[in-house]
């Protein structure tokens, strides 16, 4: 990706005038993304509140992007033009207990939608670190936790409803539509706007996480899959300063996983008390730890709704390599150790299940994610992630799509196999790319 596309853009851009006949829900604003590296860059945004005003405004404009909740740290989600809002599409359109499924509008929070699921008696698979982020921008991303079994968010997903670019509606679902639902549920908002969407659910269950400190690097590399399979979900957390992880985040399922206080773990000491994952921050803002139970809600992910996850003014990047590959990869970064550590709050190492899905990160391998919270220092960023890229190119390292990057679209395109049907697709759902930005261009149209 080209270096400007992440260099923070002028806030002092003017909005271009409304036209009269635009209604009354457009705001004139430039908005900003969550960590506020990022200004975007019209003030044109809409907010429709049915599917009926999305495939209005999808109609008028010859360009037009959607926009989530503003978590991506790059230009995926940008346009020049218009944007459209999913924030008033977030409503719990219905239940099927019996088929253990439920729809959704596009813009609803797993942290709105999770405490609704436990009331009626389910969960979901897993949650990412943060509960804040919108359910169609997450999975259009390929968002995910962690845990060995555990697909990303996405893998979860067995039906969309998507706006195209003629304003015309597309029902896609896995019992009929299995391939062309492969192929969008990561689709980059490049195939059109996600208005509904259908997840898997399951019946609810408790959690309770313990925190480790101190894990030693030679016991992570000699023992690496016991230990991030010690739960149902587990983070490492290291800053590549020593040669010990951090922390260790083990979360389990009471009744399921082994129900162990340990005081010990391959090395690493018990916590005594709730731990941020950047030690030096308060833990007010996560979730609870030291064996007190909970809803799995409560418990996968590692921030409160309602509180600000991680450090909020940072920067991240994030790899995926092969499972197998992935003490080697780890090797490899650590090598850099000296490089990295003045700009980085932490980095998180995280396991996700493959799946079949087209432009998943987790395509087809089950992975190993490596992720850098970094200080919001752009330029010394920038000039890092070449060198992280290239000590992790002989695993094939994939990243993810929102999140700030520099790999060539050509090397992109060689590590997705269904890349070029993926664009047959796009061109299939948007033939004269509405919903094509700059982003899209350089990542996938650049190759």
């Amino acid at each position: 990706m080209k270096r400007k596309t992440f260099i923070q853009l002028s806030t002092t851009l003017m909005a271009s005038p409304l036209l009269s006949s635009l209604p009354t829900w457009a705001q004139q604003s430039h908005l900003q993304n969550w960590s506020g590296n990022l200004t975007y860059s019209t003030g044109n945004v809409f907010y429709p509140k049915t599917v009926e005003e999305v495939q209005q405004l999808i109609k008028k404009h010859d360009k037009i992007k959607a926009l989530g909740t503003r978590h991506c740290f790059n230009t995926i989600a940008d346009s020049k033009d218009n944007l459209l809002s999913t924030r008033d599409l977030n409503k719990v359109v219905s239940i099927d207990k019996q088929n253990h499924t439920v729809t959704v509008e596009g813009g609803i929070k797993y942290g709105e939608l999770a405490p609704y699921l436990h009331k009626e008696g389910f969960a979901l698979h897993n949650l990412a670190s943060l509960p804040h982020i919108s359910v169609a921008g997450s999975i259009t991303t390929a968002t995910h936790g962690s845990g060995v079994k555990n697909g990303n968010l996405s893998s979860a997903v067995v039906g969309l409803e998507i706006v195209k670019a003629d304003g015309s509606i597309v029902h896609l679902s896995k019992a009929k539509d299995a391939a062309k639902l492969n192929a969008a549920v990561v689709g980059l908002g490049a195939l059109g706007v996600i208005t509904k969407v259908t997840l898997q659910i399951q019946p609810t269950f408790m959690m309770k996480q313990h925190v480790f400190t101190g894990l030693p690097m030679s016991e992570l590399k000699q023992h690496f899959e016991k230990i991030v399979s010690a739960g149902y979900s587990v983070s490492l957390f290291t800053d590549w300063q020593s040669d010990h992880i951090n922390e260790v985040w083990i979360k389990s399922r009471i009744g399921t996983d082994k129900d162990e206080n340990l005081k010990e773990f391959y090395g690493a000491k018990a916590a005594t008390k709730n731990l941020h994952p950047i030690i030096a921050l308060s833990a007010e803002n996560c979730t609870e730890q030291m064996g007190v139970p909970g809803p799995w809600y409560e418990r996968l992910p590692h921030f409160k709704m309602g509180f600000t996850p991680s450090s909020g003014k940072e920067l991240q990047s994030e790899f995926f390599v092969p499972f197998d590959h992935a003490v080697a990869a780890i090797e490899a970064v650590a090598k850099l150790g000296k490089q990295i550590g003045p700009h980085l709050f932490i980095t998180e190492i995280r396991t996700i299940a493959a799946d079949d899905l087209w432009m998943s990160p987790a395509h087809n391998q089950k992975s190993v994610a490596i992720h850098f919270t970094w200080k919001q220092e752009t330029e010394a960023v920038l000039k890092l992630l070449p060198q992280i890229e290239r000590e992790l190119s002989p695993f094939k390292a994939r990243p993810h799509w929102g999140k700030i990057f520099t790999i060539p679209a050509k090397t992109l395109a060689a590590r997705y196999e269904k890349m070029d049907a993926f664009k047959a697709l796009v061109a299939e759902y948007d033939p004269h790319g509405k919903f094509r930005n700059q982003f899209l261009t350089t990542e996938l149209y650049n190759s």
